[in-house]
């Protein structure tokens, strides 16, 4: 496997560009902000929280929140530690800024002033600069994460990781297929590189930055093989730029067993591909993020959903939950609906204490699966790269290799079909250019003619759509009424 570091020379010099593109970027100076993470205090630090929570096999929960006013923005997360008792924090980043639109976003901030209510939905850091950001991070106890959705987020991890944020999300696969059009993958996996380059610089300097890809992907019907794939590229893309501490995530599908064993076999599967890539110096974490899809609008519903997803995080043993709200169906959550999630969470967590294990043959037999059809799609990507990940990725995407369903974006084919099985676990329908051995194709095929037979019904793109819509109804397979 090749690996490469990008030199320190280059990086410098697309870090003067990087820093002159916003006003607020004049602020940021390395050494300085180097000095500055290595004051803050162990209790403070995202990647010690997540180390800490592996080693005691304790799931550490974090909910989204952010909003457009320095002072509003600390109002909130200061509740979300206290009332809600989150162990982790984050702060979620502006819609314009996620697309560099630091204009629109200072007009936001001025909207917002003068109502007295956000009128962006996060939290526009890169217009606040340095100084702000680390209003907001003195101001709490807990590690604090910034989590977004941005292409290009360079900029914004400059003066955020200078503001004292501890952990940054995302990556150059994730942050692009789900969640924008025409941005070349080749453009975000090297914006994506500088990233991780910054963090590993950091890290050069005794300052431990947690990255954490983004492991939902859309969120809607996605094979946790695809999901996989795609965080362990984005994994090893970190860890080659100097990463160490890495947390790898897989957003719920919605079947308990599948669900378990998707996890467990995301820890085994990175865990061997980046040893065997040549990384010893690591720690690998995991994330569970509660249903992303569709939520009923009934509160005492959305608690189901939420609490389900929580009994799933407990027995696959994750590190990590990503806690959703009782007011998904309806918006932006209020801090009281972020606190009740949070709530609603930690009780099913603390009432499962140590209970935490599901050794049983179907959980096996599933974890079987999804490390056959992982390997089967990285063995590609490694060939079609002649060893080289991002090279692979690139003509993945481009062939077919990797794909992912309900992608806005122009530089994935969206050719796979995915549709539950007759139990709940999500199968592939097509599997168009995945390159999954015959018999596992034939094995997804099989299990979905089980639940078309048991509908009494062909298999059909309806399934799909029915699918889609379930959980939002009260089911989990998409059954005909």
């Amino acid at each position: 496997m090749k690996t490469k570091k990008n030199s320190l020379d280059d990086f410098n010099k697309i870090r003067r560009q990087v820093l002159q593109s916003w006003p607020t970027g004049a602020d940021v100076h390395l050494d300085e902000a180097i000095a500055y993470q290595q004051a803050i205090p162990d209790s403070k630090r995202f990647a010690k929280a997540m180390a800490e929570a592996k080693a005691r096999n304790t799931l550490l929960t974090q909910p989204r929140a952010g909003v457009a006013l320095v002072e509003e923005h600390i109002r909130l997360l200061k509740y979300l530690e206290t009332e809600g008792g989150a162990d982790l924090l984050p702060t979620t980043i502006d819609a314009y800024t996620r697309q560099n639109r630091y204009r629109e976003a200072a007009k936001g901030i001025e909207k917002s002033t003068a109502s007295g209510v956000s009128m962006l939905n996060g939290f526009p850091a890169v217009n606040h600069g340095v100084e702000q950001c680390r209003r907001v991070t003195e101001s709490l106890s807990r590690p604090v994460q910034v989590r977004h959705g941005t292409p290009d987020a360079r900029l914004l991890a400059e003066i955020t990781l200078a503001g004292g944020f501890t952990s940054f999300e995302g990556g150059g696969i994730s942050y692009n297929i789900p969640y924008v059009k025409n941005v070349p993958l080749r453009k975000t996996l090297t914006d994506w590189q500088y990233v991780d380059r910054l963090c590993g610089y950091y890290e050069e300097h005794g300052v431990a930055i947690n990255r954490e890809p983004f492991g939902p992907l859309t969120g809607t019907l996605v094979p946790p093989c695809i999901s996989h794939a795609v965080g362990i590229i984005e994994g090893f893309l970190a860890l080659e730029q100097g990463v160490k501490s890495l947390s790898l995530g897989h957003g719920q599908g919605g079947n308990l067993v599948q669900d378990v064993a998707a996890v467990m076999s995301l820890k085994s599967l990175a865990d061997r591909f980046f040893r065997e890539a040549g990384f010893a110096d690591f720690e690998l974490t995991t994330v569970f993020h509660q249903w992303m899809g569709g939520f009923p609008v009934d509160e005492s519903r959305a608690f189901g959903v939420i609490g389900w997803g929580t009994v799933v995080a407990c027995l696959a043993g994750a590190d990590k939950i990503i806690v959703k709200t009782p007011h998904e169906a309806m918006g932006v959550p209020t801090k009281e609906a972020n606190a009740q999630g949070l709530k609603a969470t930690k009780q099913i967590i603390n009432m499962f204490g140590e209970q935490r294990n599901l050794d049983i043959a179907a959980v096996e037999r599933e974890k079987s699966v999804i490390e056959r059809e992982v390997n089967c799609i990285l063995k590609k990507v490694i060939e079609l790269g002649r060893g080289d990940i991002k090279e692979g990725t690139i003509a993945a995407f481009e062939a077919g290799v990797l794909d992912v369903a309900f992608a806005p974006s122009t530089q994935c084919r969206g050719k796979i079909l995915p549709m539950r099985d007759n139990e709940g676990y999500i199968r592939l329908y097509n599997h168009a250019g995945i390159p999954l051995d015959d018999d596992l194709v034939a094995y997804h095929r099989e299990r979905l003619e089980q639940r078309a037979k048991h509908e009494k019904r062909n298999i059909c793109f309806q399934m799909i759509t029915d699918d889609i819509y379930a959980i939002s109804k009260g089911q989990l397979v998409g059954r005909p009424r």
